[in-house]
C-alpha cells in the first residue's frame, strides 16, 4: 500500500506543501494564476505549529480503513476508491451536514466554497491522495514540494522500516558518544563518588539534549 508518510521532526513549517496542494486542486493548476481564482483554491493538508519551539506538523487525511467519515456520510458523498484505497469526497453529493468532520479522529476535513466546474457552494474537502498524479507516475503535490523529507511517498511498511533504521542509528550514535565521554573508572571510594556525580551530570545533559 502506497501512502504519504509524515516525519514530523523534519517539518520546518514552511507550508510549501499547503501551497502546492492548493495549486494542484485549483482550476488552472498554475501558481501564477491560482491565487486570483474565485473561489480561492484551498489546501487539503494543514500545517500546524507544534508545542515546542520551531516545531510543526503537516496534518493530512490517513485514509482510514474503515473510515468513520465514509460510514456516517448520509448521501454517499464520501467513498473509497477501490484501486488505490483512497477515501474521496464528492462535492456534488455533499450536503454540508458536517457529520464527516464530527467523527474524523484527525480533524482533516474542512468546508469551503468550491468551483471545479459546478455551481459555487460550500462543500467538504479533504485529501484525495493526488490520485491523478499517482496514476501518471508522479508523487503527490505535497511530497514533491517538501524539501526536508517531512513528507515522503512510498510503500507504508518500507517507509516505517526506513524510519526505524534512522532512529536506531541516531540512538546508537548518541549512546556511543555518551560512552566515550564517560570519565575513567576510579580506584578509591572518594574517586567512585566523584565518578558517580560526573556520570549523573553527563546523563542529565544527554537526556536534556534529546528534549
Amino acid at each position: 500500500m502506497k501512502t504519504v508518510f509524515v516525519n514530523p521532526e523534519r517539518c520546518v513549517g514552511c507550508r510549501q506543501c499547503e501551497f502546492a496542494c492548493a495549486v494542484e486542486h485549483s482550476l488552472s493548476r498554475d501558481p501564477t494564476q491560482a491565487v486570483f481564482e474565485i473561489p480561492t483554491p484551498r489546501p487539503r493538508i494543514h500545517v500546524s505549529p507544534g508545542r515546542a519551539y520551531a516545531t510543526s506538523f503537516p496534518n493530512k487525511c490517513r485514509h482510514c480503513d474503515p473510515a468513520p467519515c465514509e460510514q456516517v456520510c448520509p448521501t454517499g458523498a464520501i467513498s473509497r476508491d477501490a484501486e488505490h484505497g483512497l477515501v474521496l469526497a464528492d462535492a456534488r453529493r455533499c450536503i454540508t451536514c458536517a457529520m464527516c468532520a464530527m467523527v474524523c479522529p484527525f480533524d482533516v476535513i474542512t468546508f469551503h466554497e468550491l468551483g471545479d466546474g459546478i455551481p459555487v457552494r460550500v462543500a467538504a474537502i479533504k485529501c484525495d491522495g493526488c490520485v491523478e498524479r499517482v496514476d501518471a507516475g508522479r508523487p503527490p503535490a505535497c511530497v514533491e514540494a517538501c524539501k526536508t523529507d517531512a513528507l515522503v511517498f512510498g510503500e507504508l511498511n518500507e517507509l516505517i522500516e526506513a524510519g526505524r533504521a534512522r532512529d536506531t542509528t541516531a540512538l546508537l550514535s548518541a549512546a556511543a558518544a555518551a560512552t566515550s565521554a564517560a570519565p575513567a573508572m576510579p580506584a578509591s571510594i572518594a574517586g567512585w563518588r566523584a565518578w558517580g556525580e560526573a556520570a549523573v551530570h553527563l546523563n542529565e545533559g544527554v537526556h536534556h539534549g534529546h528534549h
